[in-house]
């Protein structure tokens, strides 16, 4: 296993309608439960699990995930991600997936939870073909500490990159580090502690689906603020700021129901995890 904490690889393939898996391979403190097909459709779910609880100083987590022609499939983890102190190395998680054309991913994740003293590097690959869709969300926030301080983590850096036809279309790039930046300032959290993003590309992110979340999600409030965009590929991004993880998540869902209406005429499944 070489130095990696937990490896996990998930192959899977369309057959007649059905999304099943060609190879899984899980080591380490990395594992996947058996898929749950929570409807007709054939788009099989699959809960990623942790069995450590958590990430720890040091730790090295690779997960590569490929999708045949046609295939659909929704991957979720099992709950919140927690990095807890790291006193020397930071922790870090490699994830790449393949997407072959007409093929369907979405990458649905619990909160990322930076607890004192914490480092964690993320890094996220995708080789999408054209014809090709890709759904990502996740949400940042700041972690218990003993003296109740928010940012106390001392750096949560994530970076994506988006491959279409092997050519880079998309590199997004997050970086908090609050003992070198005013966190709270204009261009950071903007006096909010929780971060939220989603991101779709595919043929179907246009100027119409842009105006239909804006619609759905518009609400004149200083409960969160929130920012929809065209990306310079045929995708959209969004950040939402806001101060608990569970107004984040209204607004994802509410905006996953929206992009799920518009690519397959359904409603997303409801991912319980509790």
């Amino acid at each position: 296993m070489e130095d990696w904490t937990g490896i996990l690889r998930l192959d899977a393939e369309e057959r007649h309608g059905k999304t099943v898996a060609k190879n899984v391979y899980f080591q380490g403190a990395f594992k996947v439960m058996r898929p749950i097909y929570h409807d007709q459709s054939g788009q099989p779910c699959y809960y990623i699990l942790n069995p450590g609880g958590g990430f720890l100083d040091g730790d090295r987590y690779q997960m590569k995930v490929s999708l045949a022609e046609q295939a659909r499939m929704t991957l979720t983890t099992q709950s919140a991600t927690k990095i807890y102190r790291t006193p020397n190395k930071p922790a870090y998680h490699e994830t790449e997936f393949t997407l072959k054309k007409g093929s369907y991913l979405e990458y649905i994740t619990d909160p990322l939870i930076g607890y004192q003293d914490a480092k964690y590097v993320q890094k996220t690959v995708v080789r999408m073909e054209k014809g090709s869709t890709f759904l990502y969300s996740d949400i940042i926030t700041s972690g218990w500490s003993p003296e109740g301080t928010q940012f106390s983590y001392d750096l949560l850096q994530l970076m994506t990159e988006i491959y279409i036809d092997d050519e880079l279309a998309v590199y997004d790039h997050i970086k908090l580090n609050p003992s070198s930046q005013n966190i709270s300032s204009l261009g950071y959290m903007e006096g909010y502690t929780h971060l939220g993003s989603m991101m779709l590309i595919g043929e179907q992110a246009d100027n119409e689906l842009l105006d239909r979340l804006y619609q759905a999600i518009h609400e004149d409030t200083k409960e969160y603020n929130i920012g929809l965009s065209l990306l310079p590929v045929t995708g959209i991004l969004i950040r939402i700021l806001a101060n608990s993880t569970q107004t984040i998540e209204r607004i994802q869902t509410e905006c996953h129901r929206v992009i799920s209406q518009e690519l397959f005429n359904s409603s997303p499944s409801f991912l319980r995890k509790y």
